[in-house]
């Protein structure tokens, strides 16, 4: 038994209580723009009021849309097993999504990615078991631009079980993408049941639904595929230059997509995500890794858990432009604080740069971040008392508390234990004198290593070949129209 979940919290009920009544006047009286068609469409048929594109939404529509929103997700990996839960304080990760450049880790580059970076990637996620799903982590410049959504989706299904975090860049990939998830499961209704993949769907900021979110949300409802809103405000350049400004901002725009959502399909599933930042000031960038960063992202999924919807939030990522120091604080900070928030989907592990790079090294180490984090939620364990008298009471000529059968039976429960592949583990412990007599290396170099051993391994679970065939018969089809 825990005794107590470690939790951490910023807002009182009060103030959460706050926040959504201003959202919720928000979208009642300064309205959101919204550029979708079928969106307006859905919003007329209610009869609201909107000035153009500009639409006001009346508060009880807004609250009976956040009660039709179920209160938990179930994801179901590849071949359609259980895989993960979203709701209350279950946490689990991925890594973060549509990162343009890639850090080679046999030269350090950064340079645009590649199909062949994509695969090596989504084959060591398949591998690494604190990773609880994967992502579209890269968007790769050697196939045409407008293949470039599904393809990613394509090569993560062949090369990965994991549930998929996704999205869409152009209107039209979405059909594409629901037939190659419809392969998995052999009919949309059983892709509605047994729901593999997550499509990110950004509002932009300050209050306003593009026509390609919009979309994506409408599409997702209609197949019964979880939208994750992500919300980016930029507090003190898209958004109001206080955090609960921010997080009010955030709210609104969320709960826009709620509304639109549950119009398009009663009990589509959803999740109350983001990705805000602060502007620093100084350098004119969107630190991801700032503590002001996190603290929005902590107080936008309480405003979320109080509508009792499954959160998200992109923390684990780091500003640094190389896996150092930087990185692995700015990420363990990152990691750390969404489990004790409780956020149900956590994305950003391997992430430098503002967003925009891809480490394999990073991506290693940050696994570490997430088993230690995941170690700490589990809290202190009561086993039974005494706690200590008995087994200090065997402390004697017969007994070393090393070999008493309590530690042989319980030390794989208490302790986290640094992953180990082919011999190698990122977290060093061993002592000077091993380490030096095994090269001195730096935590960085063993997850480079570790990285280059596990791309050129085979998927953890291989795809059932039939499923394969149907996948790239589908891909071969809209790649040769182009």
């Amino acid at each position: 038994m825990t005794i107590l979940r470690p939790k951490i919290n910023l807002l009182t009920n009060q103030y959460i209580e706050t926040i959504l009544n201003e959202a919720k006047n928000i979208l009642n009286n300064l309205g959101v723009l919204i550029e979708n068609k079928d969106a307006q469409e859905l919003l007329n048929n209610e009869g609201l009021d909107h000035n153009g594109q500009r639409y006001y939404i009346p508060i009880d529509l807004i609250e009976k849309c956040c009660e039709m929103a179920p209160r938990s997700i179930s994801l179901y990996d590849r071949e359609g097993n259980e895989s993960l839960e979203l709701s209350n304080d279950k946490i689990h990760y991925d890594p973060g999504s549509a990162a343009i450049f890639i850090q080679d880790y046999d030269t350090g580059e950064i340079r645009k990615a590649l199909s062949s970076d994509y695969i090596k990637f989504t084959k060591i996620v398949s591998q690494l078991d604190h990773f609880d799903a994967q992502s579209t982590s890269l968007v790769y410049s050697d196939i045409p631009t407008d293949a470039q959504d599904w393809h990613r989706l394509y090569l993560a299904l062949i090369y990965c079980n994991k549930p998929i975090i996704t999205g869409t860049f152009r209107v039209e990939s979405f059909s594409i993408m629901r037939q190659l998830l419809e392969v998995t499961r052999n009919s949309p209704k059983q892709l509605a049941a047994k729901p593999l993949a997550i499509f990110d769907a950004c509002p932009s900021p300050p209050l306003m639904w593009s026509n390609l979110t919009t979309q994506s949300v409408i599409d997702a409802a209609k197949a019964g595929i979880p939208s994750e809103f992500v919300s980016m405000p930029l507090s003190g350049s898209t958004a109001p230059i206080t955090l609960i400004g921010s997080i009010t901002q955030h709210a609104a725009e969320s709960l826009a997509g709620v509304v639109i959502s549950q119009l398009a399909r009663r009990g589509a599933p959803i999740i109350w995500g983001g990705s805000p930042a602060i502007f620093d000031m100084k350098q004119g960038t969107t630190p991801m890794g700032a503590i002001e960063t996190m603290m929005i992202n902590i107080g936008d999924a309480e405003i979320g858990k109080s509508l009792d919807l499954p959160t998200h939030a992109y923390m684990t990522l780091s500003d640094s432009k190389v896996p150092d120091a930087q990185a692995g604080l700015e990420a363990a900070m990152g990691g750390l604080l969404g489990a004790l928030a409780g956020i149900n989907m956590i994305s950003g592990p391997g992430m430098l740069d503002f967003e925009s790079t891809q480490s394999f090294e990073k991506l290693i180490i940050d696994h570490e971040v997430v088993g230690m984090s995941k170690r700490l939620i589990k809290g202190i364990i009561d086993y039974g008392k005494p706690f200590a008298e008995k087994i200090l009471s065997d402390y004697d000529a017969n007994y070393s508390l090393l070999s008493h059968p309590i530690t042989l039976s319980l030390f794989r429960k208490e302790l986290f234990f640094p992953t180990r592949i082919e011999g190698i583990e990122i977290i060093n412990r061993e002592t000077r004198e091993k380490w030096k007599s095994e090269g001195e290396t730096s935590a960085r170099q063993r997850a480079k290593k570790m990285a280059k051993n596990l791309s050129e391994r085979p998927p953890k679970i291989p795809i059932d070949s039939l499923t394969q065939k149907e996948l790239n018969k589908i891909a071969s089809e809209f790649l040769n129209k182009k």
